[in-house]
């Protein structure tokens, strides 16, 4: 059951896009502006709204830490900002000077893509700030883009119906004709899925357009298979245009926006129909799943953003950390360990370590090295963070494994007692000493 639980009605002009970090959320607008909103009581930052765009501002991101905000406009740039005090950190301009439509941080924060409306393509390095590579698809506007969760690869999505498969060096890899009015959406999920055919691990992708359709993919990328792209099946519902999509935290629903005005919330593994929400009285233009917690946020034409609240089939990963007492750290599953991450506010690692298969075993044998050899986290703040989690989990074992003397435990439910009196036995009767 989805349940409205508020409405932001603050922008003054059509809502255009609206990104969670794992603390705020961001919105923007028609009106230039992008308002941040802390998901606490959904008041706005006192830095908000961010002014500095001179024309409309199409799509917003946060960083994986959620330290730092993207948003990109018609005006030809993309503006970097820093959350914490609303600060701007960089103004950086397309080359062509042409409107930037999407913009997207890598897993790692180590590169932000903007891609444009004249087919435009720029990574920027997040580090120096400079531009790293640039290209071009052949035709169209770049209108999506989403990065795989271990930034080997991204996806772009264009205005003539083409997805497109790019690595990290802004090599074009694979392009796929998807939908023939135009892609207007994509969206990469964090948790990958199995073939059970060959036992190979796909990255699922969606990607919506003009055409009403909403498809799923599956992404292999393999270095000795280079990268394949498998259709899987097709999500119905929508009686118009699809604008937006995105993959929940678990990769278990797909929400999607619509010129019928309608949002819908679909179950990935049968394609059915969870919940059709159409509180919206215009265009639905984008949608957003908050990261490992129950919220969903949608944003029109109407200028407005409809926040909801949901069950879960199963509960948020984070919420299973209650019961580390009951399951050894050692005996962790890869989604014991996804559990664990979301509730330590690292929900953005959560598809690097599941296509690395960090179970529990080997969260703790997790170094410096090989986070930053093996797992390529490249920021060393972020893995400063991940260690510093994981030698707290560490000491944590060690002091629960600590033997308790007998006369510390209550004898009926050998529970830990607060203030234990110790008694003396005789052969007739029990004499508090």
């Amino acid at each position: 059951m989805a349940t409205l639980i508020h409405t932001l009605a603050d922008h003054s002009d059509d809502v255009n896009y609206c990104a969670f970090s794992s603390s705020c959320l961001a919105t923007c607008s028609l009106d230039k502006t992008i308002r941040v909103y802390s998901l606490n009581n959904f008041t706005e930052l006192p830095y908000s709204p961010l002014r500095g765009h001179t024309y409309a501002v199409h799509c917003c991101c946060f960083s994986p830490s959620g330290h730092v905000l993207a948003s990109c406009s018609t005006d030809g740039t993309t503006m970097v900002w820093d959350t914490r005090d609303g600060r701007t950190l960089a103004v950086l301009e397309q080359p062509s000077g042409s409107p930037v439509r999407v913009c997207r941080f890598s897993p790692e924060s180590t590169y932000l893509v903007a891609g444009a409306a004249d087919g435009s393509l720029v990574l920027w390095n997040m580090q120096s700030l400079k531009l790293y590579r640039s290209g071009n698809v052949k035709d169209g506007s770049l209108v999506a883009c989403a990065f795989s969760p271990n930034g080997n690869f991204f996806v772009t999505g264009s205005s003539c119906g083409d997805l497109t498969i790019w690595d990290d060096k802004m090599r074009c890899l694979y392009n796929e004709k998807a939908h023939d009015l135009g892609v207007t959406c994509c969206d990469i999920s964090s948790q990958p899925v199995s073939d059970g055919e060959h036992g190979f691990r796909y990255f699922q992708m969606a990607s919506c357009g003009q055409d009403t359709q909403i498809k799923l993919w599956l992404i292999l990328f393999a270095d000795f298979l280079g990268v394949e792209l498998k259709y899987k099946c097709t999500l119905n519902g929508h009686s118009a245009p699809v604008l937006a999509c995105a993959f929940s935290c678990d990769g278990q629903m797909l929400v999607s926006g619509s010129v019928d005005k309608c949002v819908i919330i679909h179950e990935t593994s049968t394609g059915n129909t969870l919940h059709t929400l159409s509180q919206h009285t215009r265009y639905v233009t984008t949608c957003a799943f908050a990261p490992c917690s129950p919220l969903l946020a949608t944003g029109s034409m109407d200028n407005t953003v409809n926040i909801w609240q949901f069950d879960l089939k199963q509960p948020c990963a984070g919420n299973t950390v209650e019961n580390e007492s009951k399951v050894t750290v050692e005996d962790w599953s890869e989604d014991d360990v996804s559990a664990w991450l979301c509730a330590q506010d690292l929900a953005d690692f959560v598809g690097l370590f599941k296509m690395n298969n960090i179970d529990g075993k080997e969260l703790l044998n997790l170094t410096k090295e090989s986070l930053t050899n093996e797992l390529k986290i490249e920021s060393l703040g972020l893995r400063s963070k991940v260690l510093q989690k994981i030698e707290k989990l560490r000491m944590k074992m060690i002091s629960d494994s600590v033997t308790v003397p007998d006369e510390f435990l209550c004898p009926i439910t050998r529970e830990l007692m607060k203030d234990p009196v110790i008694a003396a036995v005789t052969r007739s009767c029990i004499t508090m000493a």
